[in-house]
């Protein structure tokens, strides 16, 4: 059986953004693991981003979970998304 928690989050951060830091802090602090990838540094995870958002880019953090794109630090929706796929109990 595997693991389906593994990278089921993926934060698309930069450098200065305030709120990134915040929403890592929040994640640590409920337990959820999450990869953090600096567009900025990575140019991979910025086409990556871009992809995903079919080239449609109004800033960061974007937080990749299970699929389900959030912009912004909306912790309501990042609340529900990591609820929906069990990555957090309610």
């Amino acid at each position: 059986m595997s693991d389906t928690n593994t990278n089921a989050v993926t934060i698309y951060t930069t450098t200065f953004c305030a709120f990134c830091a915040t929403e890592k802090q929040w994640l640590d602090k409920l337990g959820v693991k999450y990869v953090a990838k600096n567009i900025e540094e990575d140019d991979a995870a910025k086409d990556e981003l871009l992809e995903k958002l079919g080239g449609n880019f109004q800033g960061v953090p974007v937080t990749d979970i299970a699929g389900e794109m959030i912009l912004g630090f909306n912790r309501p929706a990042l609340q529900s998304a990591l609820e929906k796929n069990r990555l957090v109990t309610a």
